[in-house]
């Protein structure tokens, strides 16, 4: 039996086992799976379903306030990308919110653990160590969120962009689809479909936007480097299992920030006038191509699943399903 006080992780975690293992899957397997997997499902899905729920809702809420032109009927008055651009970034908002505060009591219940000989990430995740971080916060809970605007400014625009284009790409492969008479309206269809539209809005995204993740990689490194010799530590470690040459990022990143607080135009400006237009967008290739496979996954397992579960509904309710 997996010591699980969550349902859906157990649950989960059974279902993985039995696929890597059909024929009684050991306890141990079991046990493994809990420390790797468990983690990953707590931390990730409150913040995930805050995200779609408040983007469904708002783009919903939008699109029923949104009115025609007089001279065009039918033709919306605020174009349609902007409402979704507005309606994405009010889901990231929310999102970023709930997931901060995990964010900050992660790095902290790590620091509480970094003297341990077992794996500071399995121990991150241990109830004495997660209470003692929380402890540091409880006189002051709003330093739980210190972190939030940092992490808005970092995935803020590239969902702003990404969403519009995915909505923009799935329509139009619809209504191609439906001028050539090969629209099925099936599962399959959809999660073809809106995984080809997420790969591609995705991987666009993610390349226009790299210049600013490199910007922030930089000053994050350069205050690393100027932040102790454990941050340093930490930061090369996390550099090279990326494989990169973490003390020369870390050297590159102090040259460019010129200082601890340096602001990221003047990083921005300093990476141009040094390596060129090349080094705002070093690992963009790499970064739009996982991003392609990752929201292509996610966005088609997530809207096949939205449109099983409201076919579902429907059915129950007398009406054909499908």
């Amino acid at each position: 039996m997996v010591p699980s006080t969550d349902p859906f992780s157990g649950v989960y975690i059974k279902a993985l086992a039995a696929l890597f293992w059909p024929h009684s899957p050991p306890v141990i397997l079991h046990y493994l799976l809990l420390l790797l997997i468990r983690p990953i499902l707590t931390a990730a899905r409150l913040p995930a379903g805050a995200f779609f729920t408040t983007y469904e809702s708002t783009k919903t809420f939008l699109h029923a306030i949104n009115p025609s032109l007089r001279s065009s009927p039918g033709t919306p008055l605020i174009p349609l990308p902007i409402l979704h651009a507005a309606a994405s970034s009010t889901g990231e908002l929310v999102s970023c919110f709930i997931l901060t505060p995990a964010e900050v009591l992660k790095q902290n219940a790590q620091m509480v653990v970094r003297g341990s000989s077992s794996s500071s990430t399995t121990h991150a995740f241990d109830s004495n160590a997660t209470r003692q971080a929380f402890n540091k916060f409880r006189n002051n809970p709003s330093q739980l969120w210190r972190g939030y605007t940092a992490l808005v400014a970092r995935n803020l625009p590239f969902t702003a962009m990404q969403f519009p284009l995915f909505e923009f790409l799935r329509t139009e492969i619809y209504r191609y689809r439906e001028e050539k008479g090969s629209r099925s309206g099936t599962l399959l269809e959809t999660g073809i479909v809106t995984a080809i539209s997420a790969g591609s809005a995705g991987t666009l995204a993610a390349v226009v936007t790299t210049p600013i993740d490199v910007v922030k990689t930089r000053i994050m490194l350069a205050a690393a480097g100027d932040g102790g010799e454990g941050q340093r530590e930490k930061v090369i470690k996390e550099m090279e299992a990326q494989r990169k040459d973490a003390k020369a990022e870390i050297e590159k990143a102090q040259k460019a920030a010129r200082g601890e607080r340096a602001g990221g135009l003047a990083v921005g400006k300093e990476i141009l006038r040094t390596e060129g237009v090349k080094g705002l967008f070093r690992g963009g290739a790499l970064r739009g191509a996982w991003t392609a496979l990752g929201s292509g996954l996610y966005l088609g397992v997530y809207e096949s699943g939205r449109r099983f579960l409201e076919r579902r509904r429907v059915g129950d309710e007398g009406l054909a399903p499908y």
